[in-house]
């Protein structure tokens, strides 16, 4: 059975930790940094990220993941890798389990040794033999799904909270809700900004803003659909199971407007194609597409070029990272709302002030930071002082601790500072115009990140440590040559370090 600290007890297999025990959380550890280095952080984030270990017992170790997609598509398609991975780092490792958090929903185990499950079978098998990439295996439809001609289209439920009046205005984020307040209460001919696409990173307010312009559409008697990546995943991939894929896909092509969260994570061949199709079927009809996204169409290079563009065509505005002054007004409009609940809540300007300049990540860590003082209020019964705050946010504090640079972060920056893509940078053109970027990404690269060189050469196309060696010995002679080049790579360093 795990133990809460990330141990396992352990009476009749070998590799103790003394006492008894073996640290199997540690292993486990060891296997999602495997994971993470082999497929890459696109795929890994998507699939893995949210991968926890349960327990280990008599050669079984039992994963959990928060939805039954996630399950279900880790099954069809990572199983085996995992269980290698794992057996690898953890010798008597000989079967996984994958479950749901919190349901008793069933597990599909995969043993070493054991044939391997047919992928596709009955109404299925010709996409897989056209190289459709779909989880079909392991897809247990819910029965309430399962009954419903076409799938599921009720979409994921909004959150009343978020809404177009409870959103904060700041300079990092008004052209996106001027844009997203545009769509929802547009009421003539055809649709604005089609598609519109939001791109931001975690907790900027792009989720929010997805939910308000739901509400917004539907209190104007709009059809509408909010989707999660995985959600649409889910959708087609059971009524494929259940023979309603048609069905399913003009039903969802028949309201006025489609949203649809976090993109980046759709995967698959058949599941990107429905996608496009569906995309610019309610384009082409006048009907209106809201995306978001962490990252620009340009950078979804696990989509089809054809849907990047598509996604491109519309209005894409990035939501940045806050201001002072917004984190500010966010904190301000989160205390207050919390002191209506709780009239004898009381935060004073000073430490307000502090958390807000404290706290320079997101709107979640403010809100987490409030939760924090609030539970020390209550459960202590005295009031929120300076040091108290500290102590409360301080795992909050960012700028605390050395950030954790990665690889995908100085490619995206250079790609930006010399003008190209970064689809060039990892291709194999030899223009002076790619080379001398992909050179600096490696310098930097090395410099900046843990990684080996020819973990560095991977990230970079596949290629050959020896490339990374030579583009990092030839920077370094250029840095001291040219004091420009030396400026150039000295502020990109502090614009990744900062």
């Amino acid at each position: 059975m795990m133990r809460v600290d990330g141990t396992v007890a352990s009476d009749d297999e070998g590799g103790r930790n003394g006492g008894g025990t073996m640290d199997y959380g540690s292993a486990w550890a060891r296997v999602k940094r495997r994971l993470r280095a082999e497929l890459g952080e696109d795929v890994f984030a998507s699939w893995f990220a949210r991968l926890e270990l349960e327990a280990v017992a008599g050669g079984t170790a039992r994963l959990t993941v928060p939805t039954r997609f996630l399950k279900s598509w880790i099954e069809s398609h990572y199983l085996d890798r995992v269980l290698g991975t794992f057996k690898a780092e953890v010798e008597e490792i000989a079967r996984i389990e994958v479950g749901v958090r919190g349901t008793g929903a069933p597990v599909r185990t995969v043993t070493t040794g054991a044939p391997k499950a047919n992928p596709a079978s009955g109404p299925l098998a010709r996409l897989h033999a056209a190289g459709a990439s779909v989880p079909v295996a392991a897809v247990a439809p819910e029965p309430r799904q399962a009954a419903e001609a076409g799938g599921d289209l009720s979409g994921t439920p909004l959150d009343a909270r978020l809404t177009f009046a409870s959103f904060v205005i700041g300079r990092s984020n008004a052209l996106a809700h001027a844009a997203a307040e545009r769509v929802a209460n547009h009421q003539g001919e055809g649709a604005l900004y089609n598609p519109l696409y939001l791109h931001a990173g975690v907790g900027l307010g792009k989720t929010h803003l997805l939910h308000g312009i739901g509400h917004a559409a539907r209190e104007a008697g709009r059809r509408v659909i909010y989707l999660t990546a995985d959600r649409f995943m889910y959708g087609f991939v059971n009524a494929l199971k259940t023979q309603s894929a048609l069905v399913y896909k003009e039903r969802l092509r028949g309201i006025d407007l489609l949203i649809l969260d976090d993109v980046q994570f759709i995967q698959g061949k058949s599941i990107q194609a429905e996608f496009g199709h569906t995309i610019n079927a309610l384009i082409d009809a006048g009907r209106q597409v809201v995306v978001a996204s962490d990252r620009p169409p340009t950078e979804l290079e696990a989509l089809d070029e054809r849907v990047r563009s598509r996604l491109g065509g519309g209005l894409v505005v990035e939501i940045t990272a806050l201001d002072e002054a917004l984190r500010v007004s966010i904190l301000s409009a989160r205390l207050a709302a919390v002191r209506a609940a709780h009239p004898g809540f009381d935060v004073s300007p000073q430490v307000a002030s502090y958390v807000a300049r404290a706290i320079t990540a997101n709107g979640r860590d403010l809100e987490g930071a409030v939760n924090r003082l609030l539970a020390h209020a209550t459960l202590t019964g005295t009031a929120v002082t300076m040091d108290t705050a500290e102590n409360a946010i301080r795992d909050l504090v960012k700028n605390r601790e050395p950030k954790r640079i990665k690889i995908e972060d100085i490619q995206k920056l250079v790609a930006s500072r010399y003008n190209v893509s970064r689809s060039d940078i990892l291709s194999e053109r030899r223009t002076a115009a790619v080379v001398k970027p992909r050179q600096i990404a490696m310098y930097l690269s090395k410099v900046l990140t843990l990684r080996s060189l020819p973990e560095i050469g991977r990230r970079f196309g596949g290629r050959d440590h020896t490339t990374v060696l030579h583009a990092v010995r030839k920077i370094e002679k250029l840095i001291g040559e040219d004091t420009v080049l030396g400026d150039e790579v000295e502020l990109l360093k502090r614009m990744l370090q900062d």
